[in-house]
């Protein structure tokens, strides 16, 4: 992509997010610890509370947004003007994602390659206006988050972690790469803080706890829920069945319903 070609596309995206009224990033320091099962239960909930959202999915190499929200089998429209529309999932999501564009097939890229899909999915998508733009990030600090970090401009982030230590200090990596860049991370999402077990309902802890919340205390960042590991709703999941929209009064979907409050009163906050 030339330089004018470049200007252009940055123009859309410029475009674009003046109808975009608020902007998430949900990032995580490793792999494994359920970001994009965050990222999309937070796009059903802020949904069900009434907002216009979108969710783009920019894990280019592993894009698991479409399989979660049960529209893996979606194919994308062009749009008038050029472009693509996103696809219209569950409440009315707009959905965009690298799984929507090449079925199955591995995207085998370098990094401005990956820059210039991000920007494509930014400026070529008529998002058209959104209340919320969830942005589920690959984990890590690589190519993918700074891009929508440098395109993105007032960018909320939250990360997610798990308990241990190990995913622990890999988070504090994301949340200084978030401070680095300009991304204000209002808190921290301490997933599978424990397992409830589907015959008699006791919880016990999955990993060694204390390093999330250690974690978050030194760096001053709220832990803004702590989310159960419960079995049916993983295997929900992986049958496009989020647990916002296929268990109603699971203690899950309650956090992701009290998390959703709570971004809407960042929202309020804006105004």
């Amino acid at each position: 992509m030339n330089q004018p070609e470049t200007d252009e596309l940055t123009k859309r995206i410029e475009e674009n997010l003046t109808r975009i009224r608020n902007r998430l990033i949900i990032l995580s320091g490793k792999g494994g610890v359920g970001k994009t099962t965050v990222a999309v239960n937070i796009a059903l909930a802020l949904a069900q509370a009434g907002r216009r959202v979108g969710i783009l999915d920019t894990d280019i190499h592993g894009p698991n947004v479409p399989l979660m929200l049960g529209i893996q089998e979606a194919e994308p429209t062009v749009a008038p003007e050029g472009g693509f529309l996103p696809y219209t999932g569950p409440l009315g999501i707009k959905a965009m994602s690298m799984a929507l564009l090449v079925k199955n097939a591995p995207i085998i890229w370098r990094g401005p390659l990956k820059a210039k899909a991000i920007m494509e999915f930014l400026g070529n998508v008529s998002w058209g206006e959104l209340d919320w733009l969830v942005i589920d990030s690959p984990p890590g600090t690589g190519d993918e988050p700074l891009s929508i970090a440098q395109l993105v401009r007032a960018t909320i982030a939250i990360i997610v972690t798990t308990p241990q230590e190990v995913s622990a200090l890999d988070a504090r990596r994301a949340l200084e790469f978030a401070r680095m860049v300009n991304l204000r991370v209002i808190g921290i999402v301490e997933n599978m803080s424990e397992f409830i077990c589907p015959h008699c309902g006791k919880a016990s802890p999955l990993f060694p706890a204390g390093g999330a919340i250690r974690m978050a205390q030194e760096l001053a960042v709220p832990v803004l829920i702590q989310l159960p590991f419960i079995p049916q709703a993983a295997a929900d999941a992986d049958q496009g069945k989020s647990v916002v929209l296929a268990q109603p009064e699971s203690p899950l979907t309650l956090k992701f319903q009290h998390l959703a409050q709570e971004l809407i009163k960042q929202e309020e906050r804006k105004l």
